[in-house]
């Protein structure tokens, strides 16, 4: 229920540009044209986690796509699921426009509790419903599922990221089956280190090993986009 009055208080309250702050708007012009995804790129976190596959995103984790992406994860903005989802269609597209199953990254249970949603899941469903509409058959198969928990990823490094989610996620029975027949696509909000979507990887490939050979990812926005960072 919370979610719902959320996502309907977004709709009929006067609201300002999540992104800049500009009045009366829920996401303004520029803001909307940052999350466009006109001008994809590969994120490229460094240290390269092992296995982690080629990831497209639609912007950098900055200003006012930083605020966005916060907006709706932490403080509940449900409506800007669909500018999101549209730039994660347009880092899905970067990949290739064959047939694809979005494979959303999984939120702990309590996170979603904490914030009425997962912000993943809701904005890989927008995401299918863009790329459906631009002729792209697209599902989202929610397979994956944490198989124990694991510590709050804020304030880690690389190296404890990898370590934290070591072996953590695992594909659900059957899953295999719901992804069968299209281009698996991991996707998330955001890729920082790459350790969260690098144990996705490998929890998918032990599944089917067969299967996934062109197993790539996408999300929204990337802290890293082809340069170096530090751990």
């Amino acid at each position: 229920m919370r979610g719902l009055w959320q996502e309907l208080a977004g709709l009929v309250l006067p609201v300002d540009c999540a992104g800049c702050g500009a009045s009366r708007v829920l996401l303004c012009v520029g803001c909307r044209e940052a999350l466009s995804g006109a001008v994809t790129a590969r994120a490229r976190p460094f240290p390269r986690p092992e296995g982690l596959p080629v990831v497209h995103a639609a912007a950098v984790y900055e200003g006012p796509v930083r605020a966005v992406l916060l907006a709706h994860k932490e403080r509940g903005a449900l409506p800007l699921a669909g500018a999101l989802g549209a730039a994660l269609a347009a880092a899905v597209r970067a990949g290739g426009a064959r047939e694809v199953a979005l494979v959303p990254v999984p939120s702990a249970r309590r996170q979603v509790r904490a914030r009425g949603h997962d912000p993943a899941r809701r904005i890989a469903f927008a995401a299918a419903g863009r790329l459906r509409r631009a002729g792209v058959p697209a599902r989202v198969a929610p397979v994956l599922r944490l198989r124990r928990a694991v510590a709050d990823q804020a304030g880690l490094g690389a190296r404890q990221r990898r370590e934290n989610l070591s072996g953590a996620l695992e594909v659900c029975r059957g899953g295999a089956r719901l992804t069968g027949g299209a281009a698996v696509v991991l996707v998330d909000d955001l890729i920082t280190t790459g350790a969260t979507l690098a144990e996705a990887a490998r929890a998918v490939r032990a599944a089917d090993p067969q299967g996934v050979a062109g197993l790539r990812a996408a999300v929204v926005a990337a802290t890293q986009t082809d340069q170096k960072s530090r751990e």
